[in-house]
């Protein structure tokens, strides 16, 4: 789908949301607490919608790529036909002639920007406990303590990010569900932790995204994590499947049908 298609139908998307909540006067209603899925990653065009970036890009020298992955040895368990797989090499050094003036080790991905006529797209979570995310850890086993959830709000202060260490329980290969309380993300900047810990404006999440930070810990190989979604939860959704256990399957939810890229 090009990208003035992808424009288009967020605009006739966010057109028909709001006059279908004026008819029904949802405004007025109790927002829903039920699950939401935010971002899949399961199909060209669902990975599509996330840029990624690394200390490559700017004289580093780790990789990095975001791709789909159609393994049924790995997918099939949470029956999916394919995935994302975020991956690379993480390395520490930086070309030559920028040793002292630069730090390598950063590798990440987030959602771009969804623009409309009536402006870009954001999320409210307000209503919502948990970020979740439903992933598989790989890779280098040196990397897998330097992976971090990352959101960006409309906030006074665009560079701000709300970061959080990702603790997976499975190194099996398998798949496992991330459950992260909203209230436990920090406030950085540029990279350090902020002072002054402000309450996140969930109500208007710009963006979300996963780094691996192997600069900070001194972390160095090949790194592997793959990703089926993320969503948000509330405590009363919160299913801790112990180590060995088979994931129970993700339910559709009302926002399936009104995702929009």
């Amino acid at each position: 789908m090009s990208y003035l298609s992808q424009y288009l139908n967020r605009t006739s998307q966010v057109f028909r949301d709001n006059a279908s909540r004026v008819l029904r006067m949802k405004g007025a209603d109790t927002i829903s607490r039920a699950p939401r899925t935010l971002f899949t990653f399961n199909n060209r065009e669902d990975i599509q919608q996330f840029a990624t970036g690394c200390d490559g890009d700017i004289g580093g020298t780790s990789t990095v790529n975001l791709d789909l992955e159609e393994f049924p040895e790995t997918n099939e368990s949470i029956g999916r036909r394919a995935v994302g797989k975020f991956w690379g090499e993480m390395r520490l050094g930086v070309k030559s002639g920028l040793e002292g003036k630069l730090r390598g080790g950063y590798a990440g991905f987030r959602n771009k920007a969804r623009p409309t006529l009536f402006g870009d797209i954001m999320d409210d979570v307000s209503n919502h406990e948990y970020l979740a995310l439903r992933v598989r850890i790989g890779g280098d086993p040196r990397t897998r303590s330097s992976y971090f959830a990352n959101i960006q709000t409309d906030g006074p202060i665009s560079t701000d990010l709300w970061q959080h260490r990702l603790y997976f329980q499975r190194h099996d290969n398998s798949w496992e569900d991330l459950f992260i309380p909203f209230d436990s993300f920090v406030r950085t900047n540029s990279g350090e932790l902020s002072e002054d810990q402000i309450k996140m404006y969930r109500e208007k999440i710009r963006s979300i995204g996963i780094s691996l930070l192997g600069g900070n810990s001194g972390s160095a190989g090949h790194y592997e994590l793959g990703i089926d979604s993320v969503r948000i939860v509330n405590e009363e959704d919160v299913i801790r499947t112990p180590p060995g256990e088979k994931l129970p399957p993700l339910e559709h939810d009302a926002s399936d049908d009104e995702k929009v890229n």
